[in-house]
């Protein structure tokens, strides 16, 4: 395959305009996110001086995910699903602004960072499965991968730049502009969203409003392997391993002695690995449960890497692996579900998504808080990589199971997005 063939494969979505557009607005904002994550972890550590309210601040924001989130993903089948994010995201910013105020003035406490947390929280569990679902209608289901792939890119690109510019900010003009500039970054993506050409997107016909669809959307994945298992592995891993806003602050702080530039680069070393990881995923476009069980043991043997780490330069190797990983999990199941559900119960199946990554927080943030706190962040890291190898010890059970039932299963599956 020619070297322009191969980036025609992996860049294939951005020839959709209006998913270049929107693509443009994330890649501005998502800057303006990660530097506002960054920022609040080292705010809360400078002002509690404790790894357990950090991961209780991480629990607050997420738990509106865990409570709502598959109320969210009713919504999300009911409603244009664009106007519902430019209103999510315009208060986002709104919230983004209010913790930079009380920031620069001196004046947030534990109290107003875990307020806002929520406020936060409660956005992101509308906006979440709203967005993913929006996808789809933005690009076909021929290109969905790709761009699936290549937003995970996004994200962990923003991910190695934004808290390098929040390690700057802090250390310079304060923690309390990060949240302003997150604030601002926000402006970028609404203004994608409003000058879409809406006659170019395919909108899933809504669902009517009747009785019952919450509890018709949980039977359609307990009754759906394809859609169950991914989403069990999800909330284990969610739950345990993605709690690195809890873990690597501590893991600079206290492990490798360092400060708000050493919490950064070791963030950005996970946001370079993932990128890759976005890049290759988005070239190769695998999904299915093998190719789950494949990455979650490789996710599980990297971050165990990151918790031996003799020194921080060995940890922030080892992060660019576990970036790649955590990418490479991600991608895989979002697109599994996106693919595998129907049209009608995608924001349903996409919310659960969501509470399985996000929701399962409020019970993985402070647990992993408090083994940080008590044991180490090293222990912290080592529980993660250990929920990692269990949940790919579940998806080889299920394989196993449909095996004896007669069904053997698929192999991971390859698409070119559209002819070469």
């Amino acid at each position: 395959m020619t070297l322009r063939a191969t980036g025609r494969r992996t860049f294939s979505s951005l020839s959709v305009p209006n998913y270049r557009k929107y693509f443009t607005g994330q890649a501005i904002s998502l800057i303006g996110t990660w530097m506002q994550t960054t920022a609040q972890s080292w705010l809360v550590l400078t002002v509690t001086h404790s790894a357990t309210d950090l991961g209780l601040v991480v629990a607050l924001q997420t738990l509106p995910v865990l409570l709502l989130g598959p109320y969210a993903g009713v919504i999300a089948d009911r409603v244009d699903k664009r106007r519902l994010m430019v209103v999510l995201q315009s208060a986002m910013g709104v919230q983004a602004l209010a913790l930079g105020v009380l920031t620069l003035a001196g004046t947030a406490t534990f109290a107003d960072i875990s307020v806002l947390a929520v406020v936060l929280g409660l956005n992101n569990c509308f906006e979440n499965p709203a967005r993913q679902a929006f996808v789809l209608e933005m690009v076909g289901a021929g290109d969905l991968r790709n761009a699936v792939s290549l937003n995970s890119t996004l994200v962990n690109a923003a991910r190695a730049v934004g808290p390098a510019i929040a390690g700057v900010f802090i250390a310079t003009v304060g923690t309390g502009w990060c949240f302003v500039a997150n604030a601002v970054s926000f402006v970028a993506v609404v203004v994608s969203l409003v000058t879409m050409d809406v006659r170019s997107l395919e909108p899933t016909p809504p669902a009517q409003r009747q009785k019952g669809q919450l509890r018709e959307g949980l039977r359609y994945v307990a009754r759906t392997p394809e859609l169950g298992i991914p989403l069990l592995m999800m909330g284990l891993v969610g739950m345990l391993a993605y709690e690195f806003q809890v873990t690597l602050p501590v893991a600079a702080q206290r492990v490798f002695h360092g400060g708000s530039e050493s919490y950064g680069l070791m963030t950005a070393a996970m946001g370079i690995g993932a990128a890759v990881g976005g890049l290759v995923s988005a070239a190769r476009g695998r999904t299915g449960i093998r190719s789950l069980v494949v990455t979650a043991v490789i996710f599980g043997v990297v971050i165990m890497a990151t918790a031996l780490s003799p020194d921080a330069a060995v940890a922030y190797v080892a992060l660019v692996f576990v970036g790649f990983a955590s990418v490479s999990f991600l991608a895989m199941g979002n697109s599994t579900l996106q693919l595998e559900a129907e049209p009608q119960m995608r924001g349903r199946v996409m919310a659960l998504w969501s509470v399985a990554f996000l929701g399962s927080t409020p019970v993985g943030g402070p647990l992993i808080g408090w083994v940080s706190a008590r044991a180490g962040a090293r222990v912290g890291l080592a529980v993660g990589a250990a929920s990692c190898l269990v949940a790919a010890g579940l998806g080889i059970v299920a394989l196993r199971a449909r095996r004896a039932r007669g069904g053997a299963p698929p192999l991971p599956r390859v698409i070119d997005p559209r002819p070469l």
